[in-house]
């Protein structure tokens, strides 16, 4: 393996960490999800780190993503030849494979054969690392161009399709394999065994990244950071900043204390929730801010969704700072010092905001709503190498109850953005009220964890005509949208059941007074996004 560089910070967890290199792949977050799931822990750099820089950090392996280049594309990514002959094993993928072939001398024609979708897979070589255990003929996911013709030296060609003679190759003396197929999405069949046969047949890693190594690594980083000092967290409700919250709970105590800013805008049980069951499972000092009348008063007469959230964001502040204020006043007069702000900050925040290095800012959208860059607290972000799934695990692991744990994304705003039009406290309880009836339905049905989330949605500014009791109403319509996502960048249209629909309509518009229409948005994102605005 090549030096690692005088001077270089290596940790310990530098040294444990399979590296993704990004070469503009949709699917290069994807890929670091499927080998966490490997139990092996993965992290993305982009594709113009260069390669003393990613062995530098002494990676147990690396994986070359896909991209939408070509590799005869003038100023296509490239890598370096000596990622191949530091010692490292690498696993190259689609566009990454064809860099591979090319930098050890193989060869990828141009020639217009382009493969996408669901392929057929001949494997060559069933007893090969890669494909060991799986059929002959295996579906896989394609999305190509360009083509591998001829393997270079050394190498083994192990699958092939009716259109690539070389779609497949190994060669375990220098641990190198690249396949021309995405064997992290679902529809490539046994791509997750394919994957997880490179990480631990191939590198020789061990499936030792568990939930419970994850608590005991940040409980110690954590209480190394803080000190004897005293932290504070805003706890919107949601997952991130719960667990966040508690994990930063389980390392300091009673150095932490959380403010929960109520606005109003919460759905039904939800502050409740937050006040009893969340408090309940950590012992965590909560501090509750009723600000529900300020937060009205202050939207009155507004309709457009972007002053809204503008008008959400500049009240939270006031009303945290308010806050943060006091328990820096009181914390002063007994001689404690108040220096951190826990925030539940996640990995894909960190890679879509090109982070990753250097210090973290706190993000204008995300979990605390917004806080000003001048706040002087050095900043806890336990979450911050994390998927969303992987706080779901945590927040499980830490003892949370299940309505926390598994609480559909919910935005900063509220039920603010909900409301198409004015927001008013009866909007609101329309809102509520119809909101409460999908949940409960959608989990009676068993299915509100098949979901990613469905928000509801009132038209507020829409008058629709309807009959009711024998005689005519006009009352307002809500909207429904199911979406199934991953991630939250690209959804679908969750495909609810018929009867199901039926029944939630019915309740919403026999139980919520002046709603008289319920519809369904069958819009995937992109185009649509998941919030109406």
């Amino acid at each position: 393996m090549a030096d690692v560089e005088d001077g270089a910070d290596v940790t310990e967890k530098d040294a444990g960490t399979v590296l993704v290199v990004d070469f503009g792949a949709q699917y290069a977050q994807l890929i670091a999800r499927r080998v966490r799931e490997a139990r092996v822990y993965s992290e993305i750099v982009p594709s113009t780190t260069p390669v003393a820089d990613i062995l530098a950090r002494r990676p147990r392996a690396v994986i070359l993503s896909g991209g939408p280049s070509s590799v005869y594309a003038e100023g296509a990514p490239g890598i370096d030849r000596a990622l191949f002959e530091a010692g490292v094993p690498v696993l190259g993928m689609c566009y990454g494979f064809q860099l591979m072939a090319r930098a050890l001398g193989g060869t990828v024609d141009n020639s217009g054969a382009r493969e996408y979708g669901r392929t057929l897979l001949s494997v060559s070589r069933p007893d090969s690392t890669l494909f060991e255990g799986t059929p002959a003929e295996q579906q896989v996911w394609m999305s190509h161009g360009d083509a591998c013709s001829a393997a270079p030296e050394g190498f083994t060609v192990t699958a092939s399709t009716d259109t690539v003679p070389v779609a497949a190759f190994e060669d375990d003396e220098r641990r190198l394999y690249g396949v021309q197929h995405h064997p992290e999405v679902m529809h490539s069949t046994y791509g997750q065994q394919m994957l997880e046969h490179f990480l631990y047949r191939g590198a020789g890693l061990s499936p030792d990244w568990t939930t419970g190594s994850i608590v005991a690594e940040q409980v110690e980083e954590i209480r190394a950071q803080v000190g004897g000092r005293r932290a504070i967290c805003a706890l919107s409700g949601g997952v991130d900043s719960a667990v966040a919250a508690a994990l930063v709970q389980r390392a300091i105590g009673e150095q932490l204390t959380c403010v929960y800013v109520d606005h109003g805008l919460m759905r039904q049980g939800e502050t409740e929730q937050v006040e009893k069951d969340f408090v309940a499972a950590t012992g965590v000092r909560l501090r509750v801010v009723d600000a529900a009348d300020r937060f009205l008063a202050a939207l009155a007469g507004v309709s457009d969704p972007e002053e809204k959230r503008k008008i959400i964001g500049r009240e939270f502040i006031r009303v945290f700072e308010r806050a943060q204020a006091e328990l820096v006043a009181e914390a002063g007069a007994v001689g404690e010092d108040v220096a951190f702000l826990v925030q539940g900050t996640l990995y894909p925040d960190v890679v879509e905001s090109g982070g990753g290095t250097g210090a973290a800012s706190i993000k204008s959208h995300h979990n605390v709503g917004g806080l000003p860059d001048d706040l002087e607290f050095e900043l806890v972000e336990p979450l911050r190498k994390l998927f969303k799934d992987e706080v779901r695990m945590v927040g499980r692991e830490l003892g949370l109850p299940e309505e926390i744990v598994h609480r559909q994304p919910f935005p900063g705003p509220g039920l603010g953005i909900r409301i198409v039009g004015e927001v008013t406290r009866e909007r609101l309880d329309l809102l509520r009220a119809a909101d409460a009836i999908v949940r409960e339905e959608l989990t009676g049905a068993g299915l509100d964890r098949q979901i990613w989330q469905c928000p509801v949605v009132l038209l507020a500014d829409v008058r629709s005509v309807g009959v009711q009791g024998d005689g005519r109403t006009y009352g307002h319509p809500v909207v429904l949208r199911p979406v199934s996502s991953e991630d939250a960048m690209t959804a679908d249209w969750s495909r609810l059941p018929y009867d199901l629909l039926a029944k939630i309509s019915t309740r919403i518009t026999n139980e919520v007074r002046d709603v008289n229409r319920v519809t369904l948005d069958i819009t995937s994102k992109p185009p649509g996004t998941i919030e109406w605005e």
